[in-house]
């Protein structure tokens, strides 16, 4: 068990968490840290991220769903194989190494910031889809489901990015649409890392509490501003991803 302080700091971080992951993605900067802070072995803070992320994902696809912002038609086969990708990826954290991953995701991330700030019409309006739903969820959901399952952060930054670049969505809805699919990686995760008996269910419920706060916030932003919020905290979130990563990475960690 935690001391009471430590509950009330995870708990500002899962708000914290929950208002960012809301609007762009990129929320597991802030919770990851803080569980490891607390004193999680590494699979303990990866299942009980997921657990609580899930919540405050819920929350917001939620008001995304009640403002019109998800086709739930046209993401089923995307939501499968990204639920059968996620499974796949959270088992193969005990079996793959990361250090590659953790080098060549922050370059990944600035080319992501760097073009939708180079792009200033990026996802302001509907754009035709240049790739069909089939295809998007075959590609997207093995590629981008395995990798939120595996390694996770970013996931949401590259999931904006696609809907905006091959579905043609606008920014509000491609949230949406990210949230949703973010949502179905989470559940997999969680089932994943539950069989595997690393979740940490007082820890998880700190941070709910404060993921609901975060997510209502945060969601409730996009949906009365829509690409005016999005865009700059979207490339922010990419940037500082980046940066704790490659932190990371070349420090040793």
């Amino acid at each position: 068990m935690l001391e009471w302080w430590q509950y009330i700091l995870l708990a500002v971080a899962g708000l914290a968490g929950g208002f960012i992951d809301a609007i762009a993605g990129g929320g597991g900067l802030i919770t990851v840290p803080a569980l490891l802070w607390a004193g999680l072995p590494v699979q303990f803070a990866l299942g009980t991220n997921k657990l609580q992320s899930s919540c405050g994902t819920t929350l917001a696809v939620v008001r995304y769903t009640h403002a019109g912002l998800i086709d739930w038609r046209s993401l089923r086969l995307a939501m499968v194989v990204t639920f059968i990708a996620a499974v796949l990826g959270v088992w193969s954290v005990h079996t793959l190494n990361d250090a590659l991953l953790s080098r060549i995701v922050p370059l990944l991330l600035m080319i992501v910031a760097i073009y939708t700030a180079l792009n200033p019409g990026l996802g302001e309006r509907p754009r035709t889809a240049r790739m069909n739903a089939a295809t998007f969820a075959l590609t997207f959901g093995t590629i981008l489901g395995f990798y939120d399952g595996f390694f996770g952060p970013g996931a949401g930054s590259f999931w904006m990015l696609a809907c905006v670049i091959t579905l043609g969505q606008d920014l509000r809805t491609s949230t949406g649409t990210t949230k949703a699919l973010n949502l179905t990686s989470n559940i997999a995760s969680v089932i994943t890392f539950g069989f595997s008996g690393c979740l940490r269910w007082d820890v998880g419920a700190a941070m709910i509490a404060g993921q609901l706060i975060g997510a209502r916030l945060g969601s409730g932003l996009v949906v009365a501003r829509g690409a005016k919020i999005i865009r700059p905290i979207f490339i922010a979130t990419a940037l500082a991803l980046a940066a704790s990563l490659l932190w990371k990475s070349f420090a040793g960690n």
